[in-house]
């Protein structure tokens, strides 16, 4: 019997530095190894969100040693699922994908306070996007 492919997903904003970082934290956090999981930005920053790195730290998972990637066609064209935030007419389109777009608040340049209820809001669609892939998520 054959193993079953791991999807892929991407996560895409402008800057990378905040929505996606975290949605791809949280995906390869709860996902494990049952999902290949990548991020990328149409205009990356320099750094990851302080305040994103911050909030993440709270729930429990580092990505301090993250940095900002950015956004290529093979990303695109390499993934099951492409997840926009916020990077408008940037993201290219391919056929045979499946594009979701979340309309989340933007982190830049907010304190943590402004960005735990952003993070709690990507930890939930996370969850039901795992349900949605027919993936275990840890507990």
């Amino acid at each position: 019997m054959s193993t079953p492919a791991v999807p892929s997903v991407l996560f895409v904003c402008v800057h990378n530095a905040g929505r996606s970082q975290m949605a791809a934290a949280f995906l390869t956090h709860l996902g494990q190894d049952r999902v290949q999981v990548r991020s990328a930005g149409s205009a990356p920053a320099d750094t990851v969100n302080p305040a994103a790195v911050e909030a993440m730290r709270e729930a429990g998972i580092d990505i301090s040693a993250e940095t900002p990637k950015v956004l290529t066609v093979e990303a695109v064209q390499s993934s099951d699922v492409v997840i926009t935030m916020g990077c408008g007419d940037a993201c290219p389109y391919f056929p045979g994908r499946r594009y979701l777009d979340w309309k989340l608040e933007d982190p830049a340049g907010q304190g943590v306070e402004a960005v735990r209820p952003i993070r709690d809001e990507i930890e939930r669609r996370i969850r039901a996007l795992i349900a949605e892939l027919g993936i275990e998520a840890r507990a």
